[in-house]
């Protein structure tokens, strides 16, 4: 802090009672009357500094003892008195704290260069402009001292020229800041550290809030600080001079504040919400909701809590269940969270967000915006529920009022009902129903409804609906489990058939290469001729058989894959070719058509083997397994298994006559 010491003389003034007066040998002949306080000075030693006092001694009439009344002088008498000891040359102390009222009243006494060269206005406004002005701290100091004389500061250009220095100042890269300045935050060394962005902002919290907003709209109007930091200092700003809303305590034990100090809270907290930054984020989430307790508390504007509400809600995904958690002010309430508030900020975040998302898309932004939302509120719920003074239609209010998408789950709800009846036991049966009634059982998650089962809290309809909930979706995983195992028997159909195909073509290569090999044995010279052309003519049958059965091995791979390994078993050939030997698909088709149906079988262990059932040429029926079911399934499909036998015996006894009756179109040949 920087101060300009005036004058050599010591200082001889002295007070009696209402009077002040200077040590001096010759008699006083002037008095200057300052409202209540009677100055008693000398005409030769203040007529030649103050313009205003030559003219009104000049109208008097008694020039050996002129009184004059100066009640308007700013500043009041002790400003009076500085110009005084001035003009007497006795040392006098400027500063920033004594500046504002000392120019105000040189001015108004004319001390000016046209009354004397060098006068008192000169050498103020010279320390005003080189070292006030020059400085940080000074210039605050400065600008705050003159509210108490608001209209001559700004008349002179005090206000305006303070401002224009801070701003600047402000506007400083941080890197070039020499001066000194205040800065408290936790964690912070001055000796260790850079310079903060935000080095300025505790500052200027001391300001009244009128010059406060006089920087605030400069800072602004020149678009070059981010407004986080202007939300930064507006926050600092606010927890200087606004009451704390944060601490939990009873309407009872808060002190009753005087209309003064109300009113200018009141006032505080409106300026600062019309200088909150439009832009998104830039004040966080937990200070509007801070304001907006505030707000509530101290009676603010309409306007400024509607305000605050639509701030609040375009930002509340962000908030924690903490920045929920204020008290309410209103002596009506006994209970100790304010939930009207709450209930209020999500109203108006569910209005916006219905009207931005219709129809909200799964994993969509919207959608994870109300889930969040959904999560938020039903954690808030389980802290308020344990306020032993909340009424149950509060706790509806907020839980009622999110849409069933909000909520992925009930698992938290019910955590925050379970609370709630934990810390009411006394509720009526009536308002446990309408508690449970927002609560959706089919949305609880397996242990949840194991636990409200055996909730002896909840009431009795609210357990009847889990337990039936539990038993419509066990017995819809059964179903879901019978149609798996219904799916896996029709894949394992599939692989006889691409077996059997396999096989045809396997026993007709074998009898073809054994006829070949009878014919090689007794070769006759005459046909030599002939047989090389049927040679010829049995190799280019051979290479179609080789082709048909490789399509064959294709088919039955790709049905082998689909079915994941579920036959349990590989084709052997050699035993499918014993069961049908003697058959020629190309002489005798009646022979080697198989006649067969899918069966069941059971092994020692009591597990069931599906697969087919088949009947050869010799009326042998073979049984080739395909999938073994586990045990939970044999007494549902023991009698399927008996009423397929039955039926398939029928069909076996009337079939397969007839077609061995038939004679093969080739042999007749």
């Amino acid at each position: 802090m920087k101060f300009m010491k005036l004058g050599t003389r010591p200082d001889t003034f002295f007070t009696e009672e209402a009077t002040r007066s200077v040590i001096s040998d010759i008699r006083s002949d002037l008095v200057i009357r300052i409202n209540n306080i009677n100055f008693l000075l000398h005409q030769f030693s203040l007529l030649p500094k103050c313009g205003l006092l030559q003219r009104l001694c000049s109208d008097s009439e008694d020039s050996n003892a002129v009184t004059i009344e100066l009640h308007d002088i700013p500043g009041g008498e002790d400003a009076f008195e500085l110009c005084a000891k001035y003009c007497y040359g006795i040392t006098i102390n400027l500063s920033a704290h004594n500046f504002v009222s000392a120019f105000c009243a040189a001015k108004f006494l004319r001390m000016t260069e046209a009354v004397e060269k060098g006068n008192f206005v000169l050498k103020l406004e010279s320390f005003f402009n080189s070292c006030i002005l020059e400085g940080w701290k000074d210039s605050i100091v400065t600008l705050q001292t003159t509210v108490k004389l608001t209209e001559w500061s700004e008349n002179l250009g005090i206000v305006r020229r303070c401002v224009d220095s801070i701003v600047e100042k402000i506007l400083t890269p941080p890197a070039k800041v020499t001066w000194s300045y205040t800065y408290t935050r936790k964690g912070f060394n001055k000796q260790q550290q850079s310079v903060p962005k935000d080095w300025w902002t505790e500052d200027i919290s001391d300001l009244d809030i009128d010059l406060f907003r006089c920087i605030i709209i400069a800072i602004k109007s020149t678009y070059m600080l981010p407004p986080q930091l202007i939300g930064e200092a507006l926050h600092v700003y606010a927890c200087r001079w606004l009451p704390d809303a944060t601490k939990i305590t009873p309407p009872e034990s808060s002190v009753s504040q005087t209309d003064d100090v109300a009113e200018n809270h009141r006032k505080i907290i409106e300026i600062i919400v019309t200088m909150i930054p439009a832009d998104k984020g830039s004040v966080s989430v937990g200070f509007l909701l801070r304001l907006l307790s505030i707000a509530s508390h101290l009676g603010a504007s309409t306007i400024t809590k509607t305000e605050l509400i639509r701030r609040s809600s375009l930002q509340l995904e962000e908030a924690t269940v903490s920045d929920l958690l204020f008290p309410t002010h209103s002596s009506s309430n006994q209970h100790y969270y304010d939930i009207d508030l709450v209930a209020a900020v999500l109203d108006s975040f569910l209005l916006l967000w219905r009207r931005t998302s219709p129809a909200p898309i799964e994993n969509s932004q919207s959608m994870r915006s109300i889930r969040k939302i959904g999560k938020l509120i039903d954690t808030y719920l389980q802290v308020v529920a344990r306020d032993i003074n909340l009424p149950v239609s509060k706790v509806l209010s907020v839980a009622e009022a999110l849409p069933d998408i909000a909520r992925k789950d009930h698992d938290d709800l019910y955590k925050g009902i379970n609370i709630y009846l934990k810390e009411h036991p006394e509720l009526s049966k009536t308002d446990k129903k309408r508690l449970c009634r927002p609560l959706d059982c089919q949305k609880l998650s397996p242990e949840v409804r194991t636990h409200a089962v055996k909730n002896e809290r909840l009431p009795l309809r609210t357990v009847v609906q889990v337990l039936f909930f539990e038993q419509d979706k066990g017995s819809r995983a059964n179903d879901q489990r019978m149609s798996a195992q219904e799916e896996l028997l029709s894949r394992g159909k599939q692989i006889p058939l691409v077996r059997d195909k396999l096989s045809k073509l396997q026993l007709e290569q074998h009898e073809q290469t054994a006829a070949l090999e009878a014919i090689g044995k007794t070769p006759a010279p005459s046909e030599s001729s002939s047989r090389n052309h049927q040679k010829m003519k049995r190799t280019d049958k051979k290479i179609a058989l080789e082709s048909e059965k490789k399509v064959a091995r294709e088919e039955i791979e790709e049905v082998e894959t689909k079915d994941g390994g579920s036959s349990g078993s590989k084709i052997n050939a050699k035993k499918m070719m014993k069961n049908r030997s003697g058959s020629d698909h190309s002489r005798d088709k009646s022979r080697d058509s198989f006649n067969f149906y899918d069966g069941i079988g059971v092994v020692g262990s009591g597990s069931l083997v599906f697969g087919s059932v088949r009947c050869n040429t010799f009326g042998e029926l073979v049984f080739v397994p395909v999938i073994m079911a586990s045990d939970f399934l044999c007494y549902s499909i023991l009698l399927l298994v008996v009423i397929f036998a039955i039926i398939s015996e029928f069909l076996m006894k009337e079939f397969i006559p007839s077609l061995n009756s038939d004679p093969p179109k080739q042999e007749q040949e």
